[in-house]
């Protein structure tokens, strides 16, 4: 078979709700494409929000090599390896800080560190163990406030988050916006999740890393992305594309959406913009 010309030498996409159905599974089509897009000669890299030891097994499991983006872009590790070779984050001050104003309006509390998450939710509570289910996690949990734990035990993280229903999501995102400013970077990456980061280490700077790592630019870039922590990157790419089943916030924003993440939308996207002459 005669090897296609690359449009976008560096594809991006989100993990959860985009690269994954909403079983949770990764289709063989989209497999199938991202083998034939690196066989042409793209990089493909995966950015998530899940922190390093969830989404390093799911990557793995697909055959992808290279760089992988956890924690909404400050955490970026060799697959094969493991290696770290970024780790941003929330010193310990921040970090108690940030789960001490979540505690005084009665939210949850999710610590995430490089070993797993801490969590004030009851070991027992349903939509816990739905996500430590998704995410491959097992939460651990302190005798006393989060906050407290974190300052007794000197823990630093690369962010803080939230649970809630979806119907609560809207309006505690705005509130919490107001609550820390400018000083953090609040954002969405589940309809259930807002997570609390170090301003500017986003989903953005990581696809920039990434570009200047392998040497390409920006008009050589594609984003895929469902949410609004997505957005950053999107906008940083040459073409950001949502998926067909992204947050009204993120479809809003963006000039290109495609099919579903239950329709192959990375396969979509990769034959889409991926390649010239379509």
């Amino acid at each position: 078979m005669k090897k296609r010309e690359l449009n976008c030498k560096l594809i991006v996409s989100d993990f959860d709700g985009t690269l994954a159905d909403s079983n949770n599974v990764v289709s063989e089509e989209n497999v199938g494409a991202i083998n034939s897009y690196v066989a042409a000669g793209g990089i493909f890299a995966v950015c998530t929000g899940r922190i390093l030891p969830s989404i390093l097994p799911r990557v793995r499991q697909i055959g992808l090599k290279g760089l992988v983006i956890a924690c909404q872009g400050s955490v970026i590790a060799d697959i094969e390896s493991g290696r770290i070779i970024r780790n941003v984050k929330l010193n310990c001050r921040q970090t108690a800080y940030i789960c001490k104003k979540l505690e005084e309006v009665g939210a949850n509390v999710q610590v995430f560190t490089d070993e797993g998450f801490y969590t004030d939710i009851p070991a027992e509570a349903e939509h816990l163990k739905l996500y430590e289910n998704i995410t491959g996690i097992t939460a651990m949990h302190t005798d006393v406030a989060v906050s407290e734990y974190v300052k007794r035990n000197d823990i630093s993280c690369q962010k803080v988050a939230t649970l809630m229903e979806h119907k609560d999501q809207a309006a505690l995102y705005e509130k919490l916006c107001g609550i820390f400013g400018d000083e953090y970077e609040v954002t969405c990456s589940a309809k259930v999740l807002i997570e609390i980061i170090p301003v500017g280490e986003n989903k953005g700077s990581a696809l920039k890393y990434l570009s200047a790592h392998y040497k390409i630019e920006r008009e050589r870039t594609c984003a895929i992305g469902d949410n609004l922590n997505d957005l950053p990157m999107l906008q940083a790419a040459c073409y950001g594309v949502a998926v067909g089943n992204c947050s009204p916030l993120l479809a809003k924003e963006v000039k290109y959406i495609t099919v579903t993440n239950d329709e192959n939308a990375v396969a979509k996207v990769i034959e889409d913009f991926g390649y010239l002459g379509q």
